[in-house]
């Protein structure tokens, strides 16, 4: 169903994947918009390595949760700065894309946990945590994607 990549030779193992989606803070998450356009923002993301899945907070209203309660398909696109060698001006750059559905979940209790995991990405300041969950939390939702297909890459900017 998902196409495969085409220069084997650039593909990155799933944990390679894996590392970049813990490893890196943000991303861009896009959903099927409104008219059946491509609607891409960048989101933070908490990549649970227990489950397997990518887990994002945003609010409760929205075009993109409008889009997401139309079609949950979206896929989800992390890269890192790259690296430079020495000597040369071309970037090498790590990318990795998530093909999958995103379910819409609304339990404090989880939003309050994964929200908290998710900010540690940023903050240690638990007080700051707390602070901004309990004046936000109730305004927040949790959404969760689903893996069903998962490829890396990495590329010369050439």
């Amino acid at each position: 169903m998902f196409r495969e990549l085409l220069r084997k030779n650039k593909q990155l193992s799933t944990e390679e994947c894996v590392e970049l989606l813990k490893c890196e803070t943000r991303g861009v998450l896009s959903v099927i918009g409104d008219n059946g356009y491509p609607y891409g923002m960048p989101m933070n993301h908490w990549y649970n390595e227990e489950d397997g899945k990518v887990y994002f907070h945003c609010g409760n209203i929205g075009h993109r949760l409008e889009s997401l309660r139309k079609n949950n398909k979206v896929s989800f696109c992390v890269y890192n700065q790259g690296v430079r060698p020495d000597g040369e001006w071309a970037y090498r750059v790590k990318s990795v894309i998530i093909f999958g559905t995103i379910e819409i979940i609304d339990d404090m209790d989880m939003i309050a946990d994964i929200t908290t995991k998710l900010s540690h990405k940023f903050t240690q300041d638990e007080e700051y945590i707390k602070k901004e969950i309990a004046q936000s939390g109730q305004r927040t939702l949790l959404l969760r994607l689903n893996p069903e297909h998962m490829c890396g890459k990495l590329v010369t900017e050439a």
